[in-house]
């Protein structure tokens, strides 16, 4: 794949978009959808091939990419991408392990194919089609004109879920009761291999909040689990999951996560109810739950992401007395998540993927904070 020779977005004019998909009917549709967003321009192409030939003359903002195509197919034609002339990229699939393979390739998300044939379903697909290629947008610092929220899409607080309270040391807590808390978004998968990477076999039980549709967090869990450079055993959670050393429990999507103290230890507990920050599972409800459960004796981390979902948790965390950790800019694919968290002043500490790693095995050793700044 040569290197694209010019730009397809002119100073102030409309961001491109290349949608690489063989159904004809997909495209037009596909393009109706996101061209709704008048600051966005679709380009075509039938497949990877034309849409190399494309990439020699334009460099689109975001590229919304199918996965079983022809000639070539889209994890193929995205691990292409990547090693060359990496872009942001939407990928468009209903296999969870692609969808979770195409993510670790370095996908920005990973949207589900819809039932074309269900209107109503259709209206909210198309909305969060439009959201997630403007977050792609976003995450290659594309200017968007009027950034503004989704109107009439409020947003729910932790409050729906858990009502806000404060940490209260129970008989019998000792330091030795550690356990971590992660809330994570768009560009996390990457990142959460390799925090986890940099974990020892008996760290404290950590609990992972990660915004991705319900349908791909097993194959999250199960290749986190399956990756030779992890030292723990990973799992979907399921409610009343003991909460143990060496272990990780990934929250599952469509529902929310908390944890709660039992004896002598702690447990997942399994939440329905409305999106948080529209989103399910929500960081802040995570926070919020490990804040009044575990208080001084939690650690909490918030990494990349697209939004604010978790700043307000892990301030609440602080506030409780357990070490609170942003990713830097610098390492974070979306500053968007840990700034936020920077900015209303939750975060004790910001690192980079692998400090914040070092940081908590210091902690979990003992220490109220990490040795080294």
């Amino acid at each position: 794949m040569s290197s694209p020779t010019g730009f397809g977005s002119a100073a102030g004019g409309p961001i491109d978009v290349l949608i690489v998909d063989d159904s004809a009917v997909v495209r037009q549709r596909l393009k109706a959808i996101v061209e709704s967003d008048t600051r966005f321009r679709v380009l075509l192409a039938a497949d990877p091939y034309e849409a190399v030939e494309t990439l020699k003359r334009i460099v689109p903002g975001v590229i919304l990419l199918d996965v079983e195509m022809p000639r070539m197919d889209g994890l193929t034609f995205l691990r292409k991408l990547m090693k060359q002339h990496p872009l942001p990229v939407v990928l468009c699939t209903s296999v969870a392990d692609r969808a979770v393979r195409a993510l670790e390739m370095g996908a920005l998300e990973v949207i589900a194919k819809p039932d074309w044939r269900d209107p109503e379903k259709m209206a909210a697909w198309g909305s969060n089609l439009l959201e997630s290629v403007r977050n792609a947008a976003r995450a290659g610092r594309l200017p968007l004109k009027d950034d503004r929220p989704l109107a009439g899409d409020p947003k729910q607080s932790a409050d729906a879920i858990i009502p806000r309270g404060a940490y209260h040391a129970r008989a019998g807590m000792n330091a030795g009761e550690r356990i971590i808390a992660v809330g994570v978004s768009t560009g996390g998968v990457q990142t959460v291999h390799k925090l986890l990477s940099g974990f020892a076999s008996d760290s404290p039980g950590t609990v992972i909040a990660q915004h991705m549709p319900a349908d791909f967090l097993p194959a999250f869990a199960t290749r986190l689990d399956q990756d030779p450079k992890i030292p723990l055993q990973v799992h979907l959670a399921k409610h009343h999951d003991p909460i143990k050393p060496g272990n990780v429990y990934v929250i599952p999507g469509g529902v929310h996560g908390a944890v709660r103290r039992t004896g002598n230890g702690y447990r997942v507990e399994i939440m329905e109810g409305p999106a948080v920050n529209r989103h399910w599972p929500s960081v802040d409800v995570l926070f919020r739950s490990t804040a009044q459960a575990a208080g001084p004796h939690a650690a909490g981390v918030i990494l990349t992401g697209m939004g604010a979902d978790g700043a307000a948790g892990l301030l609440e965390m602080r506030e409780a007395g357990a070490l609170t950790i942003a990713q830097d800019e610098a390492t974070s694919i979306v500053f968007g998540m840990p700034r936020e968290a920077i900015k209303l002043g939750a975060a004790k500490f910001v690192y980079s993927t692998e400090r914040i790693s070092q940081a908590l095995m210091t902690w979990a050793q003992g220490a109220d904070t990490p040795s080294w700044h």
